[in-house]
């Protein structure tokens, strides 16, 4: 094959891509390694019995992650999410979260402190308007965090202990496509050549 007889224009396009596709494999792979080590502060977090003040938001946030805390949830705010998880025995079921208030003066910059207050076998939220709260900080859906109580509150049962292994890290997973699919596409334009040489 001449070099006059590859298109110019085609291969940097191919190549250009090819390039991007392992460049963001090669940030995925970093990637992994910053959860790795995120999630190894996490677990040193859960040995660590002193309390730190909840809630929290903005950079403070992975500080404080798996730390234990407490409020007093002077109200509950908004509606019962319930969601399916294990409890301390390890049963599926439900967990229920909460949004309290935690001051006495409400207004509409007011930050909601999200509470998970047990775990139950099914979906219907328990007739709880709130108290003092203990337990661990974790990350939440609706807010930034959430404190997952323990003991449990409101007459649920225990909910399963926070463990930061559960926190997905599927970026070796997710460089490991980005890989194939800069080998598909060098693959695929090599043989576009061959063709086209035909």
């Amino acid at each position: 094959m001449t070099a006059r007889r590859v298109p110019i224009f085609s291969t940097i396009v191919v190549l250009a891509a090819v390039a991007t596709m392992i460049g963001l494999g090669v940030w995925q792979l970093g990637r992994k390694a910053e959860k790795e080590t995120l999630i190894a502060q996490y677990q040193a977090a859960v040995s660590n019995d002193e309390p730190v003040t909840f809630p929290v938001a903005g950079a403070e946030i992975d500080a404080v992650l798996y730390r234990r805390s407490a409020i007093n949830c002077l109200f509950t705010v908004g509606d019962w999410r319930s969601i399916s998880g294990r409890s301390l025995t390890g049963r599926s079921g439900f967990v229920h979260i909460i949004g309290c208030g935690t001051t006495t003066a409400t207004t509409e910059t007011d930050e909601i402190a999200y509470v998970q207050a047990g775990w139950s076998a099914d979906k219907m939220p328990p007739n709880w308007d709130g108290g003092e709260v203990s337990g661990r900080i974790t990350p939440n859906r609706e807010g930034a965090v959430r404190l997952v109580a323990d003991p449990p509150v409101g007459g649920l049962a225990a909910n399963a202990a926070p463990d930061p292994a559960d926190l997905p890290n599927n970026h070796l997973a997710y460089a490991g496509q980005w890989f194939f699919f800069a080998l598909t596409a060098l693959v695929i334009y090599v043989l576009a050549l061959r063709r086209r040489r035909r």
